[in-house]
């Protein structure tokens, strides 16, 4: 579980975030949407693990990983983050991709982790692209790729940033629904930012809305079905 009490960002006086209350159940998604500049990629860095809190702190399970003043790194939280730049290496192939973010420790020989990352490598339908450099990928190769770089990791949580923000409705579809495949496979808890609120219906278990720094609504899947009802949240702030 996720559990963030009271967490409040300062930047030049600039609240970035209002004292934000959240708890995130394992093995869930949650959908944070909102106008730009609302604090949700704020919140999502914080939960990482860059960004120092001015107030509050955030819990991951039991132990606090943020407080003012200190934040655990994010190495040390079992986390892993796909941003909307993809952020994916090019002097790196996809294979290198995978293989730098396993822990040296978690197979026991080259055989067992090679198996590893084939099986992923097909689950995210790359399988022949392994040697492939990302200036030699397509943007949707691109787009699993980071999806698979961040899976690799054997995280237990995954947060993702406006990931499919530049792809098109079809893509889009296709990427959400291989998220919510390798979530069931690989038992992860998700925070998934975007300004599509379709999107996080698609996606979430539950569909928070922030505005002006502060979380104004949260909405279960059996209401999050109202679409209307999320906009009106976004309009209005309560």
């Amino acid at each position: 579980m996720i559990q963030i009490s009271g967490l409040t960002v300062k930047k030049d006086r600039r609240l970035l975030l209002d004292k934000v209350h959240l708890s995130v159940e394992k093995g869930t998604v949650l959908g944070m949407t909102g106008p730009s500049g609302a604090g949700k990629s704020t919140l999502l860095r914080a939960i990482a693990g860059l960004v120092t809190p001015d107030a509050g702190e955030i819990r991951l399970g039991e132990r606090v990983v943020s407080r003012p003043g200190w934040v655990a790194p994010p190495a040390d939280r079992s986390l892993s983050m796909v941003f909307q730049s993809l952020a994916l290496w090019p002097h790196m192939t996809a294979q290198q991709h995978l293989d730098f973010v396993i822990r040296r420790s978690r197979f026991p020989d080259q055989t067992a982790k090679m198996t590893y990352t084939n099986r992923l490598f097909d689950q995210v339908r790359l399988t022949g692209y392994e040697h492939r450099y990302p200036a030699r990928l397509s943007g949707g190769e691109q787009q699993r790729l980071a999806i698979a770089r961040a899976v690799a990791a054997d995280p237990a949580c995954l947060l993702m940033d406006e990931p499919f923000s530049q792809v098109d409705d079809l893509l889009r579809t296709e990427l959400l629904a291989l998220t919510l495949s390798l979530k069931q496979e690989h038992d992860m808890t998700i925070v998934y930012v975007t300004h599509n609120i379709d999107e996080a219906r698609y996606i979430a278990d539950r569909i928070c809305v922030m505005k002006q720094a502060r979380l104004v609504r949260c909405f279960d899947r059996k209401d999050a079905a109202d679409r209307t009802a999320i906009l009106a949240a976004m309009e209005s702030g309560s």
